[in-house]
């Protein structure tokens, strides 16, 4: 059985995470006390679903202590559990509240929005750190459930990679287990005007790049590096990795390196690539 913990704090997209998960053939349970999913996982059996997806989050606090034991009791028992958490900066979950008019769960007792979203983060911090952490602070309902989609609905025998470029102007992806940053391999193409429109996906960029930067030299490097500590977290049974690849804007260096990576991973792992600040 496949089993999918899905938590995360309010407004991270979570109803739009368990969707995508339903529309890619998962039995879906929305809010679900951490003492019901061994239940649940037996009934779930009961009718030869073999693909199950649970939201667990603060609004079920009680047993939400309990779930790293549960996560290896559900394993020993034989289930692929794979615990995603998806986070979102403070400034992006205000504008979604303010736009929603939605009250925040934890908004009660006299607690400001600021205070219901820093109460439910200490509550939650712990989950993070047993799961896949996804910044959805960016994306678009569309880009969410691809990204879900992605993440979940691979070859489970192999370890997840997943690079992500973006633009240092909007900020670091929270989601990085690891980050480097590609602004060091100057110039940038974006000063170019008939190369600012493309992205590194263009032959006319990776000409440039290769011509003009140091960008092939830094996909290597990062390659090495990579190669050398990867089997490590293999053997820790991680599920996934996320590489963050930065520039200035997102769209040409970050993108080229990440390109070369994946080119130079796909062999052997499961890769997945995410642009944050393209529609690509």
């Amino acid at each position: 059985m496949q089993l999918v913990i899905l938590s995360g704090v309010s407004g991270s997209g979570k109803s739009v995470a368990l969707k995508a998960l339903e529309d890619a053939g998962y039995f879906c349970v929305d809010n679900l006390p951490a003492d019901l999913i061994g239940p649940l996982a037996d009934y779930a059996k009961g009718l030869t679903d073999e693909r199950v997806a649970i939201s667990a989050d603060a609004r079920s606090p009680e047993s939400l202590g309990r779930l790293p034991a549960i996560v290896e009791q559900e394993r020993s028992r034989g289930a692929d559990v794979r615990v995603i958490f998806l986070d979102a900066s403070d400034h992006s979950l205000a504008r979604r509240f303010s736009e929603s008019r939605r009250p925040h769960p934890l908004a009660g007792d006299g607690r400001t929005l600021d205070e219901a979203i820093a109460e439910e983060r200490r509550l939650l911090a712990w989950v993070a750190e047993i799961g896949q952490r996804i910044d959805t602070s960016g994306l678009t309902p569309n880009q969410l459930r691809g990204w879900i989609q992605d993440l979940v609905v691979t070859d489970r025998a192999k370890l997840v990679l997943v690079f992500e470029t973006f633009g240092y102007k909007g900020g670091v992806p929270l989601d990085a287990d690891f980050v480097f940053d590609a602004r060091c391999v100057l110039p940038n193409p974006h000063y170019d005007p008939q190369l600012r429109a493309l992205t590194g996906h263009d032959a006319e960029v990776i000409a440039f790049l290769e011509r003009e930067t140091q960008a092939n030299l830094l996909a290597e490097d990062i390659q090495r590096f990579l190669q050398r500590w990867l089997p490590r977290f293999v053997l820790d049974q991680r599920a996934s990795i996320t590489v963050a690849i930065g520039c200035t804007g997102g769209r040409h260096r970050s993108i080229y390196v990440a390109n070369r990576l994946a080119e130079g991973f796909a062999a052997d792992y499961q890769v997945v690539l995410r642009h944050r600040d393209t529609r690509d």
